[in-house]
């Protein structure tokens, strides 16, 4: 695969900048998104609610995979780093939402923290664009 057949997204989150990351990256067959948190610009949503942050930056993730002409039928994986283990129940019920008819594999970490205290939940995915009809299978 050379450079030319890799495409990159920025969504505009100050820390892609400072850090030097692409929101998502196609490489061949897959999208993959980094580490997504609740903030939109320098704004944190559901800020003391883990349930909103996972929503929010699942939409912000499957935004991303958007701009190659997925949806959440191509996704395949999906990661939550969450910062306490208590939130576990209101992520995955963000997470089941969203991701039910598709299941894709999912691993769940607790971490020690983030960069902003205030982020309880951070979450990646990864999207498949091959050959794909769009169905979802059992």
């Amino acid at each position: 695969m050379t450079i030319d057949a890799v495409r990159r997204v920025q969504s505009g989150n100050p820390w892609e900048e400072s850090f030097g990351f692409a929101r998502a990256v196609a490489a061949g067959d897959l999208v993959l998104v980094a580490g997504t948190t609740a903030f939109k610009g320098d704004v944190l949503y559901g800020e003391g609610d883990p349930y909103e942050q996972a929503k929010v930056a699942f939409t912000t993730a499957l935004e991303a995979i958007g701009e190659f002409g997925l949806g959440v039928e191509s996704v395949v994986r999906t990661r939550l780093h969450l910062a306490h283990a208590r939130d576990v129940d209101e992520v995955a019920r963000a997470h089941k939402e969203l991701f039910d008819r598709v299941r894709p594999v999912t691993t769940v970490l607790v971490v020690e923290g983030f960069v902003d205290a205030r982020v309880l939940v951070s979450v990646e995915l990864e999207a498949f664009r091959g050959n794909h009809q769009g169905a979802v299978t059992s």
